[in-house]
């Protein structure tokens, strides 16, 4: 070698350079998932703008709400049925989705749209990859039907589309929207079973709070709260340690459309009964999955209560205990639901309290590859900071709506500090990123014993 080019490389090598690594492979999931991603808040299906990200937003936890809606302009294409003369009559009722967030479906069929309805409230579509599967085949949207064809996740938006993004109530493909390719479905499923927690709860957790704790006691426990015989692990799966001939998600009828005075009813407004399940529906509606639910609500497929210790409550009432549901629990062991009003705030309170841990799990994956420097442009760094800032806020929320930790509280507003300061900054955004990672740490260990 040459004794230039030996000084050129020693010299190199003193300020630090080196031979760059090769690029890394892509990751083929990853690249299908980002395809989904793209889909699912970006694209309209020639339709009548509608993307899937209209009713699941990811700023709000997928799920849309009369507070989150009445955030929106006047021409977000939510509100299709009040700006496009086509879709006027028979395709939203504007009052009732603004008032109590609720939308159209016509789930028995669009041959009398004047008449045969149902309105329900969005689910979101968080922790997917544990909440759909059962014995008897795929259990999608509130009564498990929702999706046509085999019932997957993956037609799931074959229906939302012919349902929701129309430009006119002709509903016909290649007039007024197209159907997903195949490719679309593909990673559309991809992405949705991305979101959220990738794997379930084991309990019980050791939970610090002690009106949690003992909450989760009374959910465990099968002769009093019996909350676990079908939100196993505060998921949406029944329990696997009782005999039962499905396993996985399952459908029950809890009374929920036996409440009396339901909001939606008071306004004089024609709303049909849910026949839930199957055309004509049996009345069950599938078991939705806990650990997301207290920053979900209003809650029940109609969104009949706002709050999750009125949720908790409901399994009190007769509506419950009159229900199909509720007498199948009598029968297998030999009572009803009969919480005390503590006992109600205890069970509300361990919901919260795992709510929050999956809120801070979800801060803290979101600022990592801020704090990393891993993210690929400006841009996706200050979306990524702008949705951990937002799942702090549901943290905060979460907690002190329930009057719970405190002291993790203050840690959670301190990590919603550092995450707003970090979106503003030009220089250090990784650094408040980890800044705020630990102040997230500090309040997950208010609430649990971590190793």
């Amino acid at each position: 070698m040459k004794p230039i080019v030996v000084l050129i490389c020693g010299l190199l090598l003193l300020v630090g350079c080196h031979t760059p690594a090769p690029p890394p492979t892509p990751d083929p999931d990853a690249e299908l998932i980002e395809k989904g991603r793209q889909i699912f808040f970006n694209e309209t299906f020639d339709g009548n703008g509608r993307t899937c990200g209209t009713c699941h937003p990811a700023e709000n936890n997928f799920v849309i709400d009369p507070a989150f809606i009445a955030s929106l302009p006047d021409d977000d294409p939510l509100f299709v049925a009040e700006f496009n003369p086509a879709l006027k009559e028979n395709f939203e009722n504007p009052r009732l989705m603004r008032e109590f967030g609720l939308i159209t479906e016509n789930l028995d069929g669009f041959d009398d749209l004047a008449n045969k309805f149902t309105l329900r409230g969005v689910p979101h579509t968080l922790g997917l990859r544990f909440t759909i599967d059962s014995s008897l085949g795929p259990r999608t949207g509130w009564s498990g039907d929702g999706s046509p064809g085999d019932g997957s996740l993956r037609s799931f938006a074959t229906g939302a589309v012919i349902q929701h993004f129309t430009k006119t109530l002709n509903r016909v493909a290649g007039v007024d929207f197209r159907l997903p390719t195949n490719a679309e479905l593909d990673a559309l499923e991809a992405f949705q079973f991305s979101l959220g927690r990738q794997q379930e709860l084991t309990l019980p957790l050791p939970l610090k709070g002690t009106v949690a704790n003992r909450g989760q006691a009374i959910f465990n426990d099968l002769t009093l709260g019996k909350c676990s015989a079908c939100h196993f692990n505060a998921g949406a799966n029944f329990n696997p340690n009782i005999p039962f001939p499905v396993t996985g998600n399952l459908n029950f009828n809890t009374g929920v459309e036996d409440l009396p005075d339901q909001p939606q009813d008071l306004t004089g407004e024609l709303v049909p009964p849910d026949d839930g399940f199957g055309i004509p529906g049996d009345g069950t509606f599938n078991t939705p999955a806990l650990i997301e639910a207290a920053d979900t609500g209003p809650f029940f497929h109609n969104n009949a209560i706002e709050t999750i210790e009125g949720s908790v409550a409901f399994y009190n009432g007769d509506a419950f205990n009159n229900s199909p549901a509720g007498q199948l629990i009598q029968q297998a062991t030999g009572s009803g639901i009969n919480l005390d009003g503590t006992q109600v705030v205890e069970v509300a309170a361990f919901l919260r309290v795992i709510n929050a841990l999956e809120n801070i799990r979800q801060s803290i994956e979101l600022l990592e590859p801020v704090a990393r420097k891993s993210h690929q442009t400006v841009e996706q760094g200050l979306q990524l900071l702008d949705l951990a800032g937002r799942e702090t806020e549901d943290s905060i929320m979460v907690l002190s709506a329930g009057g719970l930790h405190p002291e993790a509280v203050q840690h959670l507003k301190e990590a919603l500090r550092l995450t707003r300061k970090a979106k503003r900054s030009i220089f250090s955004k990784s650094h408040l990123a980890r800044q705020a990672i630990e102040q997230q740490q500090k309040a997950r260990a208010e609430l649990v014993e971590t190793s």
